[in-house]
This record gives C-alpha cells, sequence and structure tokens, in this order.
C-alpha cells in the first residue's frame, strides 16, 4: 500500500502518529459524540488527535484496545479521515456509529439501520473509473456481529439499503420528490457518509460498517428530542462496543 505520509508523523488532517490510533475504529459523525463515547465508555481515553476540531481518542474496552473520531460531514471529509485510518493508520476496521433521517414509514424515530449497502447520488466511485455503477456493501462479519448484538439487547433496528447523499434531504431543491424516489427502492434511511466510507474499505482491502440511529423521519416528521437523542443512542453504542474483535 503506498503511504503518502512519514511512518512516524500524522498527517495534514490527523495530529496522532501510526501506533497511537487502535487498529477498530469508531467514528461518529460529530466529534463531540465522540468525546462523550470515549469518556463514558472506554478505560483510559487519550486524546490523540485535535485537527480542525475533529478530535480522536485512544483506550480500551473490556480490555481491548479501541479508538474513537469524528468523520464531519458528508462524503469528502469522511473520504479523506477513513482513508487516512486504514492507509496511514493500519487500522482494519471502521465502524460508523451516526444517525439518519427515516425514508420509510416502518422505521421508526429511535430504530437502529445495519447498513448491508449504500446508494448515492454522489460521485465518489468515479475515481475508480469502473465501467458500471459500483454498490459497495459492508463487511459481512461486522453486520452479523451486530444483528446478533442487536438481538440479544432486543434493540429495533432494521437491516438493507441506504441512501448516502451529497444533499441534506430536507434542503433539497428536488423537495419530497427526491428522497421519496429512493425510498421506493427499498432504501429506508438517509445518511451523508457511508457510501465513501464502504467504497475506501473495498478499495483498501479493510472492513467497514455503518450503525445508524434514526433521528427523524422524513415521513411522519418526528424527531428525538436532545434528551432522547442521547437515550437513543446509547443502543447504537453498546451495539457497536460488541464489535470490537
Amino acid at each position: 500500500m503506498h503511504h503518502l505520509y512519514a511512518h512516524d508523523a500524522g498527517t495534514p488532517h490527523n495530529a496522532a502518529v501510526p501506533g497511537e490510533i487502535a487498529p477498530f475504529v469508531l467514528m461518529p459523525g460529530d466529534p463531540l459524540r465522540a468525546k462523550f463515547v470515549a469518556e463514558n465508555y472506554l478505560e483510559g481515553a487519550v486524546q490523540v488527535t485535535s485537527v480542525r476540531g475533529m478530535l480522536g481518542f485512544t483506550g480500551t474496552f473490556r480490555g481491548k484496545p479501541v479508538s474513537v473520531m469524528g468523520s464531519g460531514m458528508g462524503a469528502p471529509s469522511m473520504g479523506i479521515y477513513s482513508y487516512e485510518l486504514y492507509s496511514h493508520y493500519g487500522v482494519e476496521r471502521i465502524v460508523r456509529i451516526g444517525t439518519c433521517g427515516g425514508l420509510t414509514a416502518e422505521v421508526e424515530v429511535g430504530d437502529l439501520l445495519f447498513a448491508m449497502s449504500a446508494s448515492t447520488d454522489s460521485s465518489y466511485a468515479a475515481q475508480y473509473e469502473l465501467p458500471g455503477t459500483f454498490s459497495p456493501c459492508a463487511d459481512y462479519g461486522l453486520l452479523e456481529k451486530a444483528v446478533a448484538a442487536a438481538r440479544a439487547k432486543s434493540f429495533r433496528y432494521w437491516t438493507g439499503n441506504i441512501f448516502s447523499s451529497d444533499v441534506f434531504s430536507l434542503y433539497s431543491a428536488r423537495g419530497d420528490e427526491g428522497w421519496k424516489k429512493w425510498a421506493r427502492m427499498g432504501c429506508a434511511g438517509t445518511d451523508m457518509e457511508c457510501y465513501a466510507l464502504y467504497c475506501n474499505a473495498a478499495y483498501l482491502g479493510k472492513k467497514a460498517l455503518t450503525l445508524l440511529t434514526c433521528s427523524d423521519s422524513n415521513v411522519t416528521r418526528k424527531e428525538l428530542t436532545a434528551l432522547e437523542r442521547q437515550t437513543m443512542l446509547v443502543s447504537m453504542f453498546e451495539t457497536a462496543l460488541e464489535l470490537i474483535p
């Protein structure tokens, strides 16, 4: 694998040096959510980066090393951070722990969504110059463990295809007609980062899984309150932590 940066230094986007980030990384979009997970779930957590306010921490969970770091919003931001984690820091598994909009009535606010695959309106995969449309998918081993963990804890969950958009659905000039077409094809939730993460994992021969909490519904217009958001996200954190090898 081609290394762009010195093996004993960080990158322009990450101040950690190789060895300071665990092979297993949890990635929320929000860096403050990364801080919350580090402070509430990890033992001996140490901040290893804060470049551009994108906080990253490394500690242990049940004696196993784990890092948690924000990805920012959108495919370009996730693309940069996950690519560097995989290629420069030797990370093997990235589990995105994010929020999403629900696109079907069966997905209720607070439900977990496990992304088997991600569809997109992004041109992220154009870089691979493939003679067709690339459909990236989750690592099955991680997905299987996540489903088992959710079942064991009796968490409501949905598994299938999601829609990773370059445009926040509520701000789209297409209005409802945009997301409804994706929902018609079975995409039950929408985020902005999963597709890029899965593409990077595929290209670099690594593993990835996206776990999402439905924070608002495009169908019912219900949304989590600030208190509910914190409570509901715990289900996702607890599921993700069961995936540490």
